[in-house]
């Protein structure tokens, strides 16, 4: 049977969803969007009524919070200690100084000149987290950002509940170019198009590539980017300075076991800059890393478009 998908835009960005037989789209598409409703409410930055809006504005009290948040700040933080602190949630207040205060779709315009200042970013560590009660500590006047992870973990979590509301095949779940498989594939693996904007059609011109499972993930300088006054901003954030990251690599593409995995690696790469190279290779990770101009390097077994075995 032929590949049958839909799309919509969720969480600020663009949800695709593949499924190998068409006539487990309809549940797979349901099993999405109610993991993507539970995500906006759990961890969305730009609802005052999230739960993690509410535990940033707790002024550093100890807080009860849900499986799904538990799980997102785990994540998180798991991404943090992984890294280095290249890829920390706790810099909420640097990406708000820097601009990206709302919902993309409403940051874009240019709403003047902005004083670019390094900002302290409190790092990981601060966080504590009760695993069997179920309780997180932030300090006051620190604020999480989970954008980075959070949205791969939803296209993981999201795979997994449209497989599992299925009867037969494989799925694809896509949010904002952030990639996850589950299932049984198509005839020599999913062909995904590598591109710096995950707005794309599937089906426009670029490199693609054929992956059988796991996940993809692309981090770029170019897409959610915007201007106040004379600076160009973009929202990776390297936490050593609280501002923009500006290093080599202006995307970075990582195939990985999950999507999460492979979201970890790609913002770590943009933010390390240089020394991604090295880091990349001892995790044994494949990826593509696109230069300032241009110039492009492969790290690793890169996947082709030839299909992948059975």
């Amino acid at each position: 049977m032929a590949v049958a998908s839909m799309s919509w835009k969720a969480l600020g960005t663009s949800v695709h969803v593949l499924t190998t037989d068409p006539r487990e789209l309809a549940a797979a598409e349901l099993a999405v969007k109610e993991i993507l409703q539970d995500v906006d409410a759990a961890y969305s930055r730009f609802r005052d009524d999230s739960e993690l809006s509410l535990l940033n504005a707790s002024g550093g009290r100890t807080v009860n919070v849900s499986p799904l948040l538990m799980m997102a700040i785990t994540t998180a933080l798991r991404a943090a200690s992984a890294t280095d602190g290249a890829v920390d949630p706790t810099i909420g207040t640097a990406i708000r100084i820097a601009g990206y205060d709302d919902d993309f779709s409403r940051i874009a315009e240019d709403r003047g000149p902005v004083t670019l200042h390094t900002v302290t970013v409190p790092g990981w560590k601060v966080i504590r987290v009760d695993h069997v009660a179920r309780r997180v500590f932030v300090p006051a006047g620190v604020e999480l950002d989970l954008g980075s992870t959070g949205k791969a973990l939803a296209a993981d979590l999201a795979a997994h509940a449209a497989r599992t509301a299925m009867n037969t095949g494989g799925v694809l779940v896509s949010l904002g170019g952030d990639i996850a498989i589950a299932g049984s594939p198509p005839d020599g693996g999913w062909r995904v198009l590598i591109a710096e904007d995950s707005a794309l059609p599937p089906d426009s011109d670029g490199q693609v590539i054929c992956v059988g499972s796991g996940g993809v993930a692309t981090s770029s300088t170019t897409v959610r980017r915007w201007t106040r006054g004379a600076s160009a901003l973009h929202h990776i954030i390297d936490p050593k300075t609280g501002l923009p990251a500006n290093g080599p690599w202006r995307t970075v593409t990582v195939v990985a076991r999950t999507c999460v995995d492979a979201n970890i690696a790609a913002t770590a790469a943009i933010v390390q800059g240089q020394t991604a190279v090295e880091w990349l290779q001892a995790r044994q990770l494949p990826a593509r890393l696109v230069e300032n101009d241009g110039t492009i390097h492969y790290i690793g077994p890169w996947p082709d478009p030839n299909p992948v075995a059975a």
